[in-house]
């Protein structure tokens, strides 16, 4: 056999190769999405189980404290001369959020219930099995490009999911409370994945030049990372916003339908779902600043000029100050609460934005990918 016929032979049976690797990527992916739908279901059953429960903890916990308010008794302390004075009773906060109240946590999403729980804890082993799947999926799907598997937004889609769902249970394994979050968490796992094998997907292809370097390892990884972390975020936002209004409603008087007490009350008070929202976002957001100036240093070096106004780098450096402004903030007395947390929704909206609609709807320097 000459040279050339060996070499063709070699080019013919890598084809085949990474042809079946992409095959088995697309099957690892369709798998992976069936048992989240199975978590989903499991996820589903634990929130219904857990309404049958009575614990009502924020709405009990919100009464007795205006009766406390109202009733408490004074307290008699004797003095050296023999008389008495009469304090008023101190009133107890427990959260160090200023304006916050004092109320605990709910139960999570069985609501004390133990089948409940059962199903619960079911929904967190296939969220785990359906991980491990996905994951073999990004990871063959690399195998067959010979490269990252964020070339394209179809593979930057499923890789997002993996490591949203990664971020998610590694906060579970440190024993965070954080189970409340699955449901909301799967469901649009499951919204990502469908839109990126029907809409977004693209077949296995090699990189354009301008993408062969390291920073595509460095820059996409980080700023995958970082959309994972900050959608964790949202979602916490989204739930305080929810629970915050429950809770005022309660504390004034009022009385929530029997669907929003039956969900809410079964969550982390709104205290914590805030401070929860904060730290990650917190968390996260050096490295958003690191993922700017990585993307700017490749621009560099691919186009000769740090920074173009490009209209990617232009809603990361949107998202960068949305950010920022959240972060400002929530360290300034007026602006803590709903109002920063408006602001995270914007900063994550702007987030969804750079990452959806440049990529589909605006031509650019990063349009070179596809979709």
């Amino acid at each position: 056999m000459t040279s050339a016929a060996a070499t063709a032979l070699d080019a013919t049976t890598l084809a085949a190769t990474n042809e079946h690797l992409a095959s088995m990527s697309n099957t690892l992916i369709y798998s992976s999405m069936a048992v989240y739908t199975l978590a989903f279901f499991a996820y589903i059953f634990e929130w219904l189980l857990g309404s049958r429960s009575r614990v009502a903890r924020t709405a009990n916990a919100l009464t007795a404290t205006n009766a406390v308010a109202a009733k408490a008794p004074a307290v008699a302390v004797k003095k050296a001369g023999g008389g008495t004075a009469v304090l008023e009773r101190p009133r107890v906060v427990v959260r160090s959020a200023a304006g916050s109240r004092d109320v605990p946590d709910g139960p999570g999403a069985h609501g004390g219930d133990e089948q409940g729980d059962l199903y619960g804890r079911i929904a967190i082993s296939l969220t785990v099995l359906a991980f491990l799947v996905e994951l073999a999926g990004v990871v063959a799907r690399a195998a067959s490009v010979q490269r990252a598997p964020w070339g394209n937004m179809y593979e930057f889609n499923i890789t997002f999911s993996t490591v949203a769902v990664a971020v998610y249970l590694t906060l579970l394994a440190l024993k965070k409370n954080v189970r409340w979050l699955g449901l909301f968490l799967i469901t649009t796992v499951l919204l990502d994945l469908g839109l990126a094998v029907t809409v977004l997907y693209t077949a296995s292809e090699p990189l354009v030049p301008a993408l062969h370097s390291y920073w595509l390892y460095i820059h996409v990884s980080t700023a995958i990372f970082c959309g994972a972390v900050f959608y964790v975020g949202a979602v916490a936002t989204i739930l305080y916003l929810f629970k915050d209004a429950y809770e005022s409603k309660l504390e004034n008087g009022g009385k929530p339908g029997g669907f929003a007490t039956s969900v809410l009350e079964r969550l982390p008070a709104s205290a914590s779902l805030d401070k929860f929202a904060y730290r990650v976002n917190a968390a996260v957001f050096p490295l958003w600043t690191f993922t700017i100036i990585a993307g700017a240093i490749w621009a560099g070096s691919a186009w000769g000029r740090y920074w173009n106004w490009d209209p990617k780098e232009t809603w990361s450096f949107i998202t960068w100050v949305a950010y920022a402004c959240y972060l400002h903030a929530r360290a300034t007395a007026g602006w803590k609460g709903r109002k920063a947390a408006y602001l995270a929704m914007i900063a994550f909206g702007c987030w969804l934005f750079n990452y959806y609609g440049v990529n589909i709807f605006v031509t650019g320097k990063h349009s070179y990918a596809g979709v």
